[in-house]
């Protein structure tokens, strides 16, 4: 694929984090790069604006006007899509994101590929961070926007390459996870729960998915595993590569104790060493002792892996405190499944105890969409003192008896004594917080897109209604 003569490389879809983030990479590296995308959102369009990159608005033909050396194709582009029909068409060179990543960048490299349902982009980041830490200046590709690194990507002459695992399908003309692409040395699995019911049947069938990536590993490589999943343990007893098991049980291989989950930071013991993380939560502990397993293997030292520890500031997007307008907590989360909610909700008692919490959720997802985590969706919301809960995303695109069912998912939390509401979009639901959240209350809002900018909305409502 690589070519001395590629020079112009143009991304559909280029608003996607990954996507954004290996556009601007490429641009660095000396590549014209181009993109489209409808509806790009914070912070990527920020992103994207802020290192002039040019980005065309909506999807159209013309846009391929002068025949890019090579076109990028986003995984949410489909059949119909005026680009899509043009590179095929005109035979233009095309190929998918994971495609380029494994060709251009990934080949040759240590790859270290973070895989698992949740804190795959906290995981990666904070591995990443080890690492770059202490000078090893990896390659990396991460969902997200990691706040030491600046930027969800980039491309070094490092033999380190860490990047986050996708369980999801590549692209509309490859229906594979999309790390199955990325060449493992090191994969590491978190946990493992059904998830995108778009394009899986059932736990069975993503558990294939994941098998896959393990076939992938070589004999010199390391399977790292969540030893207290369940759903993993089944697919563990293999003989092609070691195996390490990693969690808070007494079997694992890299077993974490002494627990201390405090409001600003959380710790935990590893074979006779503490380490400390400013992350909240058993989660965070979780994913943290992953990347010190990870790091202990790959070379690193104890001391080396806290250095870095103490030093990481988080990931946009993942409990993000955008702001505290009239003393009220506005959080950013992309937490788009029940677990990650409840997660997220258990780690924000223990960060703000004793204030009234609500949570704000946007079924935007193609899981949450539909009904099938239904009741899983209620108890994740209880543990909020109030909730709220938006229209379901694109409706229309739904049969009634696949649909979420929000009118159910009210009552099961009003229920509990708790307030609750189902309201349209963001206006309505920002006018409802305005009048009914009081100083000192956290708003968490959960939500995989941009929500209408229900975040600016309510930070400018609110110190309006500080002032007045």
């Amino acid at each position: 694929m690589m070519s001395s003569s590629l020079r112009h490389i143009h991304f559909i879809g280029i608003g996607g984090t990954a996507m954004a983030a290996t556009a601007v990479a490429l641009q660095e590296k000396g590549f014209t790069v181009t993109g489209s995308d409808e509806n790009v959102y914070p912070p990527m369009s920020t992103f994207l604006a802020e290192r002039g990159l040019t980005v065309f608005n909506g999807y159209k033909e013309s846009n391929l006007a002068e025949a890019p050396d090579l076109v990028v194709v986003g995984n949410a582009l489909s059949r119909g899509n005026p680009e899509v029909e043009a590179i095929l068409e005109k035979k233009l060179h095309y190929c998918s994101l994971p495609e380029l990543l494994k060709e251009f960048f990934i080949r040759g490299k240590r790859s270290i590929v973070v895989a698992g349902t949740h804190g795959k982009t906290t995981t990666t980041s904070l591995l990443t961070w080890v690492f770059e830490h202490n000078g090893l200046n990896p390659s990396y590709m991460i969902g997200g926007i990691p706040t030491n690194l600046g930027q969800g990507a980039r491309f070094t002459d490092s033999p380190w390459f860490i990047i986050e695992g996708d369980e999801y399908d590549t692209s509309f003309f490859d229906k594979r996870s999309k790390f199955v692409h990325y060449l493992p040395e090191v994969a590491l699995i978190n946990n493992l729960e059904f998830d995108h019911a778009d394009i899986f049947e059932n736990l069975a069938a993503i558990q294939t998915s994941f098998k896959r990536l393990i076939q992938l590993i070589p004999r010199n490589g390391l399977l790292l595993a969540n030893g207290d999943e369940p759903n993993l343990s089944g697919m563990l007893d293999i003989k092609h590569c070691p195996v390490q098991r990693f969690g808070l049980g007494a079997p694992n291989d890299r077993q974490a104790t002494s627990l201390q989950l405090r409001s600003d930071e959380s710790s935990f013991q590893l074979q006779g060493e503490t380490y400390t993380i400013p992350l909240i939560g058993e989660l965070n502990v979780r994913n943290a002792l992953a990347v010190a397993a990870c790091a202990i293997h790959c070379g690193l030292a104890p001391s080396q892996i806290q250095s870095a520890f103490q030093t990481f500031l988080g990931i946009k997007r993942r409990m993000e405190v955008r702001g505290e307008p009239d003393g009220i907590a506005i959080v950013d989360d992309f937490g788009h499944h029940p677990t990650a909610i409840r997660e997220t909700l258990i780690a924000l008692r223990i960060k703000y105890p004793n204030r009234l919490l609500w949570a704000v959720f946007e079924p935007r997802s193609n899981t949450t969409r539909r009904n099938v985590f239904q009741s899983e969706l209620a108890d994740a919301l209880k543990l909020a003192d109030a909730s709220v809960v938006a229209q379901v995303a694109r409706l229309e695109l739904l049969k009634p008896s696949d649909r979420l069912d929000p009118d159910r998912l009210i009552q099961e939390l009003r229920a509990t004594g708790r307030p609750a509401a189902y309201l349209p979009d963001a206006n309505t639901i920002a006018q409802h917080l305005l009048t009914e959240s009081r100083t000192g209350d956290v708003i968490c809002i959960f939500s995989n897109g941009g929500f209408g900018g229900l975040h600016e909305k309510l930070i400018k409502g609110l110190s309006s209604r500080a002032q007045s």
